[in-house]
């Protein structure tokens, strides 16, 4: 079964402010000793968003107008720290399908891309725009364009930049180099016939 086409993300956003949000924010060390990815989206985040007796703190993922968004807005930065793929997994489990931000750690950004989990950057000021019109009306859809490289909401638009490598397999449906692999199983079975060595 073919990958599918990421060409758009569209939803409802969620702005979590601030700079160099680590791996081990998003996703405590202590949630990592799990043997599938399941379940981890209700760890998102949960040392800020939750006290001690499981209790929620103020935070943008526990408003109820924030509920059931699918698109994170952020800072710069998004994503350093340890290079632990829990983090974009506990996203995705969680429901987002997309991250907007001024900037994103190396590793981060490739764990989510495997994941068809799009991470494009905009400036500083269109985050702000985007944040102030989520703000005023929390219905606001957000779409990310991977094809035009736009972002679109609330009637306005801002740029999008996302490395070429990480836009094309996304576009294309290449993302999965696993998924690739077993996709080409059959190919790979074919050539391996054929060699002499590996019948011999």
């Amino acid at each position: 079964m073919a990958l599918e086409n990421i060409t758009r993300v569209a939803g409802r956003a969620v702005y979590v402010p601030g700079n160099d949000i680590d791996t081990d924010r998003i996703i405590p060390a202590r949630y990592l000793k799990c043997v599938t990815f399941d379940g981890l989206g209700e760890f998102l985040f949960y040392d800020v968003r939750k006290n001690a007796d499981g209790s929620d703190k103020p935070h943008p993922l526990n408003e109820a107008a924030h509920r059931g968004a699918t698109i994170l807005l952020s800072g710069a930065n998004f994503g350093c720290g340890s290079s632990r793929e829990h983090a974009p997994q506990a996203l995705q489990k969680y429901g987002i399908r997309g991250v907007i931000a001024e900037g994103f750690a190396e590793i981060f950004h490739g764990n989510s891309t495997t994941l068809g989990m799009p991470c494009v950057t905009a400036s500083r000021e269109d985050i702000a725009r985007i944040a102030a019109a989520v703000e005023a009306d929390p219905k606001t859809e957000v779409v990310i364009d991977l094809v035009n490289l736009k972002i679109t909401f609330a009637g306005q638009t801002a740029v999008a930049t996302l490395r070429e490598s990480a836009r094309d397999a996304l576009v294309h449906g290449r993302w999965d180099p696993i998924g690739e692999l077993l996709e080409g199983a059959a190919d790979a079975a074919k050539v391996a016939g054929g060699l002499r060595y590996m019948s011999a």
